[in-house]
């Protein structure tokens, strides 16, 4: 039996002089693996004479025993030195202060905060939101809003177009999101009351334009609503939304394509070392047009105009942000700055509320 005495000797003593696991594999393999020199001696016993192998046998699975064990005991070693190598490397300071938590450290963008402020205040006043499709058709977004042909808002230098299609007739992305009311007056029957906040595009960029800006518009249809409700809701609106007990508005007569009559909105403020302050001074501030929606807008719509009439309103929502909120430039609410954002941001988990306070 001297060969498996030699055979142990030889495994036991590479087993120990592995260095890490990988070397210790490799003796594993060599040892107990499928042709393995303990396997090897395992599949021999077969062929022995019965006397022999009830010797041979229980020496031979003694060996693999033994060698499984001190393989087990090896690994173990080499793990738990691999550990303090690691802890002897890796240090912590204790003294440093103690990281804050994703919920402390991130904000919420302006704008979204300010769309979440008008949907608070509107949805107390019984407004649905509406959303659209930022790539329109030219019927949707000018058509069947009353712009007549050759109008200055179809010209290129004001709109974003794609290349014609193979009709002759080119997508576009929306000017306004009057669209969307188009949309909700052709798959909804009155009464209708929503809101319609979003994205809108317009070829222009300074200190209070960009490229890419966000609207609201509302839109009540029905048999009887007429322009003392519309200023009602205006006048509550920015009540709310500027966190004053009154406001003063004064409605200008204009022109929409869409509206008739139509009106601009101007509201009481003060100006102050470089603060508008609202609700009071003697000062007036343009914030937003509204009127009452044009008959050729509802006939477009598939509406009676002789059975229901409404009214609409829109105004820029990075527009009223700046004046709540105090941001001298329009550019930087789409620069990504982390410090502008740090600045003027909010906290992701103050969610604004008519009865918290839209802004505490």
């Amino acid at each position: 039996m001297s060969d498996i005495a030699k055979l142990e000797t030889e495994i036991l003593a590479e087993i120990a002089a592995a260095a890490d696991e990988a070397a210790l594999e490799a003796v594993r393999v060599a040892a107990l693996g499928k042709k393995g020199s303990v396997s090897e001696l395992l599949g021999t016993l077969g062929k022995l004479p019965a006397e022999e192998r009830k010797t041979r046998g229980p020496l031979i699975n003694g060996l693999k025993e033994r060698v499984t064990a001190a393989i087990a005991a090896k690994k173990a070693d080499l793990a738990a030195r691999a550990l303090d190598a690691r802890l002897n490397t890796e240090t912590v300071d204790v003294t440093l202060p103690v990281r804050e938590a994703s919920a402390e450290t991130g904000r919420i963008h302006p704008i979204s905060q300010v769309i979440d402020e008008l949907t608070a205040i509107f949805a107390d006043m019984g407004f649905a939101i509406a959303e659209g499709p930022d790539i329109e058709t030219d019927d949707y977004n000018f058509t069947k809003l009353n712009f007549p042909e050759g109008h200055p808002a179809r010209d290129m230098h004001d709109t974003f177009y794609f290349n014609p299609k193979a009709d002759g007739s080119r997508m576009l992305l929306r000017t306004h999101t009057s669209p969307v009311q188009v949309r909700t007056m052709l798959s909804q029957k009155p009464p209708i009351r929503v809101i319609c906040p979003g994205r809108t595009y317009r070829s222009d960029s300074d200190q209070t334009h960009t490229p890419m800006f966000h609207q609201v518009e509302g839109l009540v249809i029905d048999r009887s609503s007429h322009l003392g409700h519309l200023k009602w809701i205006l006048e509550e609106f920015c009540k709310a939304f500027f966190e004053v007990d009154s406001v003063k508005m004064r409605f200008r007569p204009s022109f929409f394509p869409f509206t008739e009559p139509s009106l601009e909105v101007d509201i009481q403020c003060r100006r102050d070392k470089g603060e508008i302050r609202f609700g009071e001074g003697e000062d007036w501030l343009e914030i937003l047009g509204c009127g009452m929606v044009h008959p050729n807008v509802l006939k477009n719509c598939g509406l009676d105009p002789d059975e229901y009439q409404g009214f609409a309103w829109g105004m820029g929502i990075d527009r009223i942000a700046m004046l709540k909120y105090g941001m001298p430039d329009l550019r930087p609410f789409f620069e990504a700055d982390v410090r502008w954002l740090s600045h003027y941001g909010f906290r992701p988990l103050d969610f604004p509320t008519l009865a918290g306070g839209l802004s505490a």
